[in-house]
């Protein structure tokens, strides 16, 4: 480094505790010699410390200057020590010194610079001994004392330097070329990519992996009912597969007295002679859960069910378990996939909405007062001119409002307690109060809940088919219905407007995103003209195992009925 760029001014501290050790080791010097003459090496030692106080930043000089600080301190112990009888007393008197250029080191985390400093000071003093005990003209100095100070003080600092970087190992953690939090992520997720890209198929769906396994399964083991369900918000479990032809109720709670529970808190294999559903009709059932483990955490549950006695004897779980081993670690690594891309989703959903609010929303806002003003101050006689301005102030409330629902609709999420029917239902109200819309609203929802990514997704393809019918159906009814029985679900979006035909074409742009967003979950879109006018969109997940659909039975489908 240039002298240039040098600090002008020492740095505070370390010019005070240099300070502070010098005078120590000065009146150590007078009070084990008696001579003010051999004040000139603490005088050597504050020539030698300058640069390690003034170049802190220089990659060279504080190293150096530290180690001639050593080396001083060593040969002044040799000479101090050859002066008096009591060499112990004499050498400890600059010895201590050796504290602060090893002490130097190792705050800046250099730890073997430290320990080297320290044996090199020790060594120094004691070659330095025996040059002076050969030639100094019959003193006998490098006796027991000086050897037991020069030992003492050794050990002293050398343990000093083990405590310090004890304590900032656990601190700052091991080196200085730790990981930060968002270079370690940007490295996982880098990896994640590449891996992601080799995977063949669907492999990081997890319902795709649930229902693969399912099928796996059918050819080792009898199962009438079958389902693998994962773990949710809450402390519930959530289907991401079943088969089966009859409608299965899964007791998805983690405390209830059930083998489903047994197994998730064992991480083993659970029989039962009783069904794992809330609600069945009876006979001979037997059960087999068998908990998906990766590592030491459990991600998921299969659960087998068959109309017979005695159906999972120890042979057949051992091949269900050989089976359910190796797609733990797969499903786990398509659940963590999912949370991180919602979660970057939501991240960014939550960015665009901050973004319109403090940006165009604002600023259409501050135009929206200047055509007040406008009109205001218009002279008389400007009858025209005031009726565009007012056209224009409409067409800017108009453009605000809808910027307003945006913001509603990129911060409305599924409420972990609430459910994907309570989220859909309070969009189609909001949205339909501000369209002057008519909301019928029909939801049957099962106590348990799909996964996240599943009520995610299904919420946004609710969203953008009651925006389209309000701003380009020209509706005055809105009807929206829910069924979801997981891994079942269905949502229709139905209005009594002019039909999809006539609408615009940013409409038919939200159209392909509602079926790339049902596809990526694995889902069936249907869009079809309704009796006598108007148009449904409607949303499929799973198959519906023997009920009924949701435009089927009034008295199953409409007893959630609500008006808005």
């Amino acid at each position: 480094m240039p002298p240039s760029t040098l600090p002008r001014h020492p740095h505070p501290l370390v010019l005070a505790v240099r300070l502070v050790m010098l005078a120590l080791v000065g009146a150590l010097v007078l009070l084990a010699t008696g001579r003010a003459g051999q004040l000139w090496w603490v005088a050597l030692l504050a020539a030698a410390a300058l640069p390690a106080v003034l170049a802190l930043g220089h990659p060279v000089l504080p190293r150096l200057s530290r180690a001639a600080e050593v080396v001083i301190v060593g040969l002044a112990a040799s000479h101090l020590g050859s002066l008096v009888d009591s060499s112990g007393l004499a050498a400890s008197a600059v010895l201590v010194y050796l504290a602060v250029p090893a002490a130097a080191s190792t705050l800046q985390r250099r730890y073997n610079e430290g320990l080297l400093l320290l044996g090199g000071g020790v060594a120094v003093a004691l070659v330095a001994a025996v040059f002076t005990e050969a030639g100094g003209g019959g003193r006998e100095i490098a006796h027991l004392g000086y050897l037991a100070a020069c030992l003492q003080w050794g050990v002293l600092i050398a343990l000093g330097i083990f405590v310090t970087a004890s304590v900032q190992q656990r601190t700052y953690g091991r080196g200085e070329d730790r990981p930060q939090p968002y270079a370690e992520a940007t490295r996982l997720l880098t990896q994640l990519r590449g891996v992601a890209r080799q995977l063949p198929g669907a492999t990081l769906d997890p319902g795709g992996i649930s229902e693969h396994l399912l099928e796996e399964l059918r050819t080792v083991a009898r199962a009438d009912r079958a389902a693998v369900l994962s773990a949710s918000g809450g402390g519930r479990l959530v289907v991401l597969a079943q088969t089966g032809v009859e409608r299965v109720d899964w007791e998805t709670t983690l405390d209830a007295d059930s083998a489903i529970a047994d197994a998730w808190a064992s991480q083993q294999p659970q029989t039962a002679p009783r069904s794992q559903a809330r609600s069945h009709p009876g006979g001979e059932v037997s059960a087999l859960v068998v908990p998906l483990v990766a590592g030491v955490r459990t991600v998921g549950l299969v659960t087998l069910e068959a109309d017979q006695a005695h159906a999972y004897p120890p042979p057949v779980v051992a091949q269900v378990t050989e089976l359910t081993s190796p797609a733990a670690l797969r499903l786990e690594a398509a659940l963590l996939f999912d949370e991180v891309r919602s979660l970057a989703t939501n991240e960014e959903r939550q960015r665009l909405a901050r973004e319109i609010h403090d940006g165009v929303a604002q600023e259409l806002v501050m135009v929206g007062y200047g055509i007040d003003n406008a009109l205001a101050t218009l002279p008389e006689g400007a009858e025209q001119t005031a009726e565009e301005l007012q056209t224009l102030r409409g067409e800017v409330t108009r453009v605000i409002t809808e910027l307003r629902l945006s913001l509603f609709e990129l911060r409305s999420e599924v409420d972990r307690h609430g459910g994907l029917a309570a989220a859909i239902a309070e969009y189609a109200r909001t949205v339909g109060a501000s369209g002057g819309l008519r909301v019928h609203l029909s939801l049957d929802e099962s106590t348990a809940r799909l996964p996240a990514a599943t009520e995610a997704e299904l919420l946004r393809i609710a969203q953008e088919a009651v925006t389209n019918a309000r701003k380009h159906a020209g509706a005055t009814n809105l009807w929206v219905t829910c069924a979801i029985d997981p891994p079942y679900a269905q949502i229709e979006v139905s209005d009594d407007g002019h039909g999809i035909a006539d609408q615009r074409p940013d409409g038919r742009y939200g159209l392909a995103i509602m079926a790339e967003r049902a596809e990526r979950i694995r889902g069936r879109l249907e869009i079809r003209p309704r009796r006598p006018s108007g148009t449904t969109v409607a949303v499929v997940v799973g198959t519906s195992p023997r009920r009924d659909t949701v435009r089927g039975s009034d008295t199953a489908g409409r007893r959630g009925d609500t008006r808005g």
